[in-house]
């Protein structure tokens, strides 16, 4: 039986230890927290998944919470105008729904059912010289721990990272009692809402350990009136500026936000990071090789809700890659090609990702205007969220999507 140690209990990390439970591999997963610890702690991310990476769940069985979170069927986008009305509102129809479920919530159930499931849990906050130890005994050392020393190990890609700074100040607030939108009551659907020249702020319902409840996401440019939640403590202090700016720049938001509380002490959550990209292989001081996942290869800005969604496909990547290796050798060599395979895929949603971080170019800018005049494009538009590479048809060029929207229009 084949020994493989995955360092890292994430999206990507869990989903792939009990993919390779399911086929019988002898599998060890390091976590420096506790399902418990996971649970009760503070939120982790601002996950939106799409059906492309919930069929994966749905593949393995561990799709525990489907039937419980809001199905998310369409996505809207609006635009802000000067004076703060809406200059652009459309919503576009998925072809299958999205999910969003609090990582907390997700992580410790799934961290449970590998470790009922036999899987050997290690609670241990690894380090470099701690891997070099291990590395001995497996026959592939996997590191799906996207922060931290551990990271260190693996290059940047420049040439597949073109920006070396934060390119959003991040700040999230888990909220209940969010009002619906007075023009579609019925409706439970996200919304990315545009501040030219200031950020965006999503809205997602989501699923969290106190039932449903509503995600406020701030993007704000860096140095700009969003980047306003550094040295912020306090989670109502936090909440208190998630809504002044929502009154000041997106007074429809607003409206319907003006009785929202937290949804525990731990919903809040700020930061930022630059989006890179990093060669996959990483080397112990000890000469043995170790293959980087998920975020620690490609850490894309959540700007496209492209995360969670990258972690699992690039869990079921590297699960194919494996499985299809038998018995050979985990050499540095095959590392380098489940990363080239799995590139493949995600190198859409990089460039996607990248792209909606720079000011948007007049092409851009008539899709995005178009979505609200032909319901065609605003489906095609949301349905990349789904499947990026749909993008590189219609969206980077302006004679490819001149061409398209002469079409539809």
């Amino acid at each position: 039986m084949r020994k493989i140690l995955i360092v890292g209990a994430g999206q990507a990390g869990l989903q792939l230890a009990l993919g390779l439970q399911r086929h019988d591999y002898d599998v060890t997963l390091m976590s420096n927290r506790t399902a418990d610890e996971i649970r009760g702690g503070r939120v982790m991310s601002t996950q939106c998944m799409f059906d492309t990476a919930l069929q994966h769940e749905r593949d393995l069985e561990i799709n525990f919470w489907e039937s419980q979170a809001t199905k998310i069927r369409k996505l809207g986008v609006c635009v802000a105008a000067p004076d703060h009305s809406r200059a652009i509102d459309w919503l576009g129809e998925l072809d299958g729904y999205a999910q969003s479920v609090d990582q907390r919530l997700k992580m410790a159930g799934w961290m449970e059912t590998f470790a009922q499931r036999g899987g050997q849990l290690v609670i241990h906050g690894a380090a470099v010289s701690d891997l070099d130890f291990f590395a001995r005994n497996y026959d592939l050392v996997l590191v799906a721990a996207g922060k931290g020393e551990l990271v260190s190990m693996f290059e940047r890609d420049a040439e597949r990272s073109p920006y070396k700074t934060p390119q959003r100040a991040l700040a999230v607030a888990y909220v209940n009692g969010l009002g619906p939108r007075p023009e579609h009551p019925e409706m439970e659907d996200a919304y990315c809402n545009m501040v030219p020249g200031v950020g965006e702020l999503f809205v997602t319902p989501t699923l969290t350990t106190t039932g449903r409840a509503d995600l406020l996401f701030w993007e704000g440019i860096p140095g700009g009136p969003l980047d306003a939640f550094q040295g912020i403590k306090d989670p109502q202090e936090h909440l208190a500026k998630t809504l002044e700016l929502m009154e000041e720049y997106l007074p429809w938001e607003y409206a319907r936000s003006t009785k929202v509380e937290l949804t525990d002490a731990g919903g809040t959550l700020a930061g930022r990071y630059a989006p890179t990209v990093r060669k996959p292989v990483g080397r112990l001081p000890g000469g043995g090789a170790v293959l980087g996942v998920a975020d620690v290869v490609v850490a894309n800005d959540p700007i496209t809700a492209q995360g969670s969604n990258s972690a699992s496909k690039c869990a079921a990547s590297y699960l194919d890659s494996i499985l299809e290796r038998g018995d050979g050798d985990f050499d540095a060599e095959w590392m380098q090609g489940a990363f080239d395979r799995y590139w493949d895929i995600a190198r859409h949603a990089t460039k996607w990702t990248n792209a909606m971080l720079a000011p948007p170019p007049e092409h851009v800018l008539r899709i995005i205007g178009a979505a609200g005049e032909a319901q065609a494009v605003a489906d095609r538009f949301a349905n990349g969220f789904d499947n990026p590479a749909d993008f590189e048809e219609w969206f980077f060029e302006p004679e490819k999507a001149e061409a398209y929207l002469s079409r539809v229009s």
